[in-house]
């Protein structure tokens, strides 16, 4: 498996993405938003996954719980 340190970048500007997007008054961007935010999840825990950084694991799947249930309320909203 290739070395995978890098990634922490991409998974932070995604993360960062996310939460300007969350942030919007508009549903389809807070939509957006929530699928980035996803993203970051699967990038992050691929990244801890590879340090054997386990809290941040079980963080990202506890967010992205939550962000499941973000982008469904979400729609709701619509």
């Amino acid at each position: 498996m290739p070395d995978l340190d890098l990634l922490q970048w991409p998974a932070m500007a995604v993360t960062l993405l996310a939460s300007w997007l969350v942030a919007s008054r508009s549903a389809r961007k807070r939509a957006w938003g929530f699928w980035a935010f996803l993203l970051s999840n699967v990038l992050w825990l691929v990244w801890g996954w590879q340090v054997h950084a386990y809290a941040l694991i079980a963080l990202q799947v506890g967010l992205a719980i939550m962000n499941l249930r973000g982008a469904k309320k979400n729609d709701v909203d619509s």
